[in-house]
């Protein structure tokens, strides 16, 4: 089988892997996303069920009240609020209250807010409930209709109730009083939490108005809030009845599914709320145990399409090892060879490829006539910076003066090597004497301004001398090692003249002609 066959076929047999692969990953993504669709329609059923019980509850509950303070009204209007009457208005209160649990209490009071009957043994003549908000509602609205206000926590019992009132006038039609009836929130609460909603599923009772009656999971701050400024309120609010709406709560801060319904007889309305994670942590869980199988199944088809391919391009690949192995050495062999023509503390060039640099460069600058520069650099003191400040701090100079060096040349053909010790040497092909002096000038100046503390020189600060020669063909004499003594006399000339400077040598190599140049003019 030729490459070509073998190429082909591995191509079919991938492209089999994937497809089945895909096929299986889309299946299960389909299942998934269906799953979740059911549960989904499920939760949101499970959750207006809830909302339609709770409305009807709501409605029926303040209803019996309402129509308790109908019948009073009624009789208060045909037989007064004299003794007699109000005793059997009494009777008739307690009546009502042993027969319908929810009821706490039913009370009348005058136009002054003085209490007249009450279910309760006794007058709680102590009280007056001139301040309530039921009281001035009524007192302010002539009109019968039932009113249902906030929750009111009780003076008598000191826990919280519902009310629904109704109006009481005098036979002239001025305000005489109210009736009312209370509503135990415990009720409610017990009725609440029959429901299973969930560890973070909540119910809401409130009225139109948007003043929250009750919640649950239930907390004391909870009864009597303002939500017509919140968000989920005036979002629910603008819902149909018995629409779904997922809102993150402003309370706890959980994504619920709510059922908003109104309450048909009142100005009241109910929210059921359930848990979206909890909603759907059942598929969730169904989801990731069918994922593990599926993606335990597609692990397997890839394992054997793999083997399939592996066994068709096993020489392929041996061969590829190979040559991969091949480039590698010779990567290898590339850094091997640079490292070993660069200096391992400073990185400029070592004095191997130094030689090897120079002695290409002179030969070149032979061939071509041109001219050739080179620079030997000495760092000023450096056995006695290395006994006041240490051997890493030796190091550390090094490393910042070879810096300065590679930083001040501007050619790519220049070469700066570390030529032994504190000692440098630069490579300048094709630079004339006065593009070398130029050179020596800016390397010394930027030594010093380095401003690298050295108490034993002269300057306080680490400096360099250095030589320059220069050498121009037509030279049928010169070659590497006279221009190399040539630079290294023209150090010793800088050392010797008092360091910091550069000394010139721009002659034949081997001849001290008088092109020795000191660097004062250079010089700080």
């Amino acid at each position: 089988m030729n490459t070509r066959q073998k190429y082909r076929t591995s191509t079919y047999v991938l492209c089999l892997v994937v497809i089945i692969c895909t096929a299986l990953l889309w299946i299960e993504i389909w299942n998934a996303w269906q799953a979740r669709r059911s549960q989904l329609k499920e939760t949101y059923a499970a959750v207006n069920n809830v909302s339609y019980a709770l409305a009807q509850h709501a409605n029926q509950t303040f209803k019996e009240a309402d129509i308790v303070l109908a019948g009073v009204s009624e009789r208060i209007r045909y037989d007064g609020l004299g003794p007699a009457a109000l005793d059997r208005l009494h009777q008739m209160f307690v009546s009502a209250v042993q027969n319908l649990p929810a009821l706490d209490g039913i009370f009348v009071y005058d136009e002054t807010g003085e209490q007249l009957v009450t279910s309760r043994q006794a007058l709680q003549a102590q009280y007056n409930n001139a301040d309530r908000e039921y009281f001035q509602y009524h007192r302010d609205h002539p009109d019968f209709m039932p009113h249902i206000g906030p929750p009111v926590f009780s003076r008598g019992t000191k826990k919280w109730i519902f009310t629904i009132s109704r109006r009481i006038d005098k036979a002239d039609g001025s305000f005489g009083g109210v009736v009312l009836a209370t509503l135990d929130v415990a009720s409610f609460q017990k009725f609440y939490d029959q429901f299973e909603i969930g560890k973070e599923g909540a119910i809401l009772l409130g009225l139109m108005s948007g003043t929250a009656l009750y919640r649950r999971p239930f907390t004391e701050d909870a009864i009597g809030r303002d939500l017509s400024n919140t968000q989920i309120y005036r979002t629910l609010i603008s819902q149909k009845n018995a629409s779904i709406v997922t809102i993150k709560s402003s309370v706890d801060g959980v994504v619920r599914f709510n059922s908003f319904r109104r309450v048909d007889d009142y100005p009241l309305f109910v929210v059921a709320a359930i848990s979206k994670d909890e909603a759907l942590a059942e598929w969730v869980g169904d989801t990731f145990m069918r994922g593990i199988f599926i993606f335990t199944g597609i692990i397997l088809v890839l394992l054997f399409g793999n083997r399939l391919i592996f066994n068709i391009n096993r020489r392929e690949l041996a061969e590829q090892k190979v040559l991969d192995a091949k480039k590698k050495q010779e990567e290898l062999n590339r850094i091997l060879s640079q490292l070993a023509m660069q200096d391992g503390l400073t990185g400029l060039s070592n004095r191997r490829h130094f030689d090897q640099s120079l002695a290409t460069e002179m030969n070149r600058a032979r061939r071509e006539d041109t001219c050739m520069s080179l620079l030997m650099i000495d760092v000023d003191l450096f056995k006695r910076y290395n006994d006041r400040y240490g051997h890493q701090c030796g190091d550390d100079c090094l490393k910042r003066i070879a810096g300065t060096l590679q930083a001040c040349l501007q050619r790519p053909g220049d070469v700066a090597a570390r030529y032994g010790g504190e000692e440098f040497a630069v490579i300048l092909p094709e630079c004339d004497a006065e593009g070398a002096k130029n050179l020596a000038a800016r390397i010394c100046q930027s030594v010093r301004d380095l401003h690298l503390d050295h108490e034993d020189s002269p300057g306080k600060v680490v400096t360099v001398s250095i030589g320059v020669a220069t050498v121009c063909w037509p030279q049928p004499t010169a070659d590497a090692n006279e221009l190399l003594r040539a630079a290294d006399a023209a150090l010793y000339e800088s050392k010797t003249g008092g360091r910091d400077r550069f000394t010139m040598f721009s002659a034949e190599p081997g001849q001290h002609l008088g092109g020795q140049q000191d660097a004062e003019n250079f010089a700080r």
